[in-house]
């Protein structure tokens, strides 16, 4: 998969620092459901529920490892599933946000302040890994999916989360969700970022990925509320798949 940032960044790792300080400035609200990251709190639920399903219906007894964990929405949900988790995320004040909010919650998730390739260096490997709503926002997106998957033990469980590049896309994750809506602050989102299913199925498959399965998170704009949907990648879609 091509890069898409500039030519400059390409040496830097996966790490945008624009990214990193964009999410760092909301940081106070990772955990306020009302607050700048309501929608993932309000996909939460069915993210959990997806991952649960493709790990074959138990985290139990699993390592899972977050990349871009910020507060730690998703890897609390986890850890409450019975997976031994631990959270990375580049921004530090998303890292003492997850901590604090882990210690209030007596959940035990090894939190860290670190990146996917760093982490990939040490060796580290985990049964399952996710890697949610962040592809969008690295910098070199070929060294984040190579990072991840190497993070991966034989046979277990990838799950890439993102956004699709549509123009439905466009209309709704950024025109509605930034401009009409408010749920994000204007410039959350880059629409030539997001990252198309062929796009994404070809990188991970590339790095040893197979037996991948695609689903749509898609809202009802009628009753606000969310759904899974295989049919429909147009916007937000979920891909998991096993390392051979």
């Amino acid at each position: 998969m091509k890069d898409n940032k500039s030519t400059s960044q390409q040496n830097s790792g996966t790490v945008d620092p624009n990214e990193v300080e964009r999410f760092t400035r909301m940081a106070e609200e990772w955990w306020d459901p009302q607050g700048k990251f309501k929608p993932l709190h309000q996909i939460n639920p069915l993210r959990s529920q997806w991952i649960v399903q493709q790990a074959g219906g138990s985290l139990e007894g699993k390592t899972l490892l977050d990349i871009g964990c910020g507060g730690g929405l998703i890897s609390e949900a986890m850890a409450r599933a019975g997976a031994s988790v631990t959270g990375i995320d580049a921004g530090e004040k998303n890292i003492t946000i997850a901590q604090l909010h882990a210690q209030k919650t007596t959940l035990s998730i090894d939190y860290r302040c670190t990146t996917a390739e760093a982490l990939a260096a040490s060796g580290a490997q985990y049964d399952v890994v996710l890697a949610l709503e962040i592809i969008e926002h690295v910098a070199d997106i070929d060294l984040f999916v190579r990072s991840a998957c190497k993070l991966l033990t034989p046979g277990g469980l990838m799950v890439f989360s993102t956004l699709n590049r549509t123009a439905k896309s466009y209309a709704m994750a950024i025109i509605g969700a930034e401009y009409v809506l408010r749920w994000l602050p204007i410039g959350t989102h880059h629409w030539k970022q997001f990252v198309k299913p062929s796009e994404l199925h070809a990188a991970l498959r590339s790095n040893g990925i197979e037996d991948m399965r695609l689903t749509g998170l898609v809202l009802d704009p009628l009753k606000w509320k969310w759904r899974l949907d295989a049919g429909d990648l147009d916007v937000n879609y979920l891909i998991a798949g096993r390392k051979v």
